[in-house]
């Protein structure tokens, strides 16, 4: 039947779907999951084994958020408004356009670097290519909206505890499964209340928290006064995190325990502050069991001085900054020479304009790994006053978190890796342009949370880029050098301080921050033509000295330097800047 309507034979419109961990995710009413084999389409007609992913399962599961956000269930300002079903809604699913071949084609190169198969992902495509194919695709769209958009099943939803594990799905993954609960350094799980019964998990428990703070609750199976503080006691635990070990014993199973603390009544709460006991008190007071708490964890943990001061700028959290400007395509391409008629450059050029022009869910990418192949031979071969084309057209593509998702995925990040060796390895001979849209292809990498977090976590990827900040604010020749090199370091100062303030440790090294505010300070004392430049450098140092432990090196090496008198020095430089001056002197004091 299709050979006579459309002047070519199609078999069938598949729905594809990906099996990893034991669930089945897919494209329709946003991104839905179920168990396999369970979603309204009923069985599969094919399952098609796709290999194995070493990837972590905290990345994996990271990326197929970003995935939501191109993936949607609805598109538009009319997000704003209350549906009463579905099929009211604005959709951004497109049977031809933007449809489930699309999100599992994404979601397999990103755990496998392989996308599915091409007679799959170009069907839409084929029917569209003809007249009848493109007469009938409103009809089409329209016709199978219902099937599409479906609901999964509720019984049919896995649960919130059901977590991705090895399976011999389509795509099974060799990471360990996780635990329900967060774990500290130390192994143990944090943001739960722990059970014990004998004297030995408890000593355990103790001498866990000797760096820091923990709370025994003296309970009994036959006390009802105990069991009205359950709730705020479990509070308190999630509330902690791994700033303290919340403990509960039950006297009658624990009889060594009660006899060794001499309780003699319930409830009884006994805390303990760096290892020694701190206080005891009776009762079933659940304000009191709060505040002694509360206060027990602010003994352990003071606040940083910082956080009592009033700081506009460094006390917020900070977007990155990028360079998502799209030049002629046309004219760039033309500078590649030869390179520029091979396919892989057309495909990315033709997905630059197509996510330009229409948007992320309009714009199905294209073959990653081919991309980055010819990326990495641009790079090995290509001479260097010829090779920043090929760079910036990797730019243009990266602001895509699809993009830079896929980059995450790679062994070493070995396009980012390779891009990066190469014109470090220049040094001062590396041709301004080439060395312009590199730094700003590494401040397009911030756009995707886990890539911004794998390329400082890696150690010599790390090395890499604090060494492109640092040559790269040496070029006194070139002010718009400067200013891209600032706003790298401030973006990884700014990603390093997020982390500081929402998870109280930092991601950046320590050698790395060193390296880098020595270079920061240098080049700020020097700079006396861009103020741009100067406001990166000023808000990259006063967001890696915020929250920085007062003995530690970082601090030690900034009243080394001077660095205050050099922050100082800037204020004849520009009165836009005063402001920001200082609020890093007062992090500097």
């Amino acid at each position: 039947m299709s050979l006579s309507f459309l002047g070519t034979h199609i078999d069938a419109v598949y729905h594809t779907a990906l099996v990893f961990g034991g669930i089945e995710y897919f494209f329709g009413a946003g991104v839905q999951q179920t168990y396999p084999g369970a979603t309204h389409h009923g069985r599969p007609m094919e399952i098609i084994p796709l290999g194995k992913t070493d990837l972590p399962l905290d990345i994996i599961l990271e990326y197929l958020d970003s995935l939501k956000e191109v993936y949607t269930v609805e598109v538009g300002p009319q997000s704003c408004f209350r549906y009463r079903h579905v099929s009211d809604m604005m959709q951004s699913y497109d049977l031809f356009t933007h449809n489930c071949n699309n999100f599992t084609n994404d979601f397999a190169m990103f755990l496998l670097g392989k996308g599915i198969p091409d007679h799959i992902t170009s069907l839409p495509q084929t029917v569209l290519n003809t007249p009848f194919g493109q007469m009938l695709k409103p009809q089409l769209d329209s016709a199978m909206r219902g099937i599409t958009q479906a609901p999964v099943a509720p019984a049919s939803v896995p649960s919130q505890h059901h977590s991705p594990r090895n399976s011999n799905g389509i795509v099974t993954s060799q990471s360990n499964v996780q635990e329900n609960h967060a774990s500290g350094a130390s192994g143990i799980p944090t943001g739960q209340v722990h059970q014990v019964t004998t004297l030995k998990k408890l000593d355990t428990l103790l001498t866990w928290a000797q760096d820091s703070c923990a709370v025994i609750f003296f309970t009994s199976a036959t006390c009802p006064p105990c069991k009205l503080v359950y709730p705020a006691y479990d509070e308190l635990a999630a509330e902690a995190g791994d700033k303290a070990i919340l403990i509960k014993v039950d006297l009658s199973e624990a009889y060594e325990v009660g006899s060794k603390y001499q309780v003699r009544a319930t409830p009884t709460f006994m805390s303990y502050l760096k290892g020694e006991k701190e206080n005891e008190w009776v009762g079933a007071s659940e304000g009191q069991l709060r505040g002694n708490v509360r206060m027990l964890i602010r003994m352990a943990h003071p606040p940083h001085p910082h956080t009592n001061l009033r700081l506009h700028v460094l006390q917020r959290r900070h977007k990155s900054v990028t360079y998502s400007k799209i030049p002629p395509l046309e004219k760039l391409i033309a500078k590649m020479g030869p390179r520029g008629n091979e396919p892989s450059v057309t495909a990315l050029k033709d997905f630059i304009c197509t996510r330009e022009a229409s948007g992320a869910s309009d714009a199905p990418l294209p073959s990653l790994p081919t991309i980055t192949s010819f990326i990495v031979r641009s790079v090995e071969t290509t001479p260097p006053n010829s090779l920043f084309p090929d760079i910036d057209l990797l730019r243009c593509a990266l602001i895509d978190q699809r993009v830079s998702g896929y980059l995450t995925s790679e062994q070493s990040n070995s396009t980012i890796s390779k891009i990066f060796t190469k014109v470090n390895s220049l040094s001062g001979e590396c041709p301004y342009s080439l060395r312009i849209v590199t730094l700003q292809l590494a401040c397009n990498l911030f756009t995707a949370h886990i890539l911004a977090t794998r390329l400082l976590q890696d150690g010599e990827l790390c090395t890499k880029l604090i060494q492109l900040v640092i040559s790269s604010l040496l070029d006194t020749a070139h002010p718009p050098v400067r200013v891209a090199a600032a706003s790298l370091a401030f973006n990884i100062a700014a990603f390093n301080h997020l982390r500081r303030l929402e998870e109280k440790h930092d991601i950046l090294k320590d050698f790395a921050q060193i390296e880098l505010i020595a270079s920061l300070l240098e080049t700020l004392t020097n700079e006396n033509e861009s103020k741009d430049c100067a406001r990166g450098l000023l808000t990259a140092v006063g967001l890696l000295v915020y929250g920085a432990p007062r003995e530690g090196e970082l601090v030690e090496l900034c009243n080394a330097l001077d660095a205050k008198g050099t922050v100082n020095a800037k204020k004849s430089f520009s009165d836009d800047l005063k402001d920001l001056i200082s609020e890093v002197e007062l992090v500097l004091a």
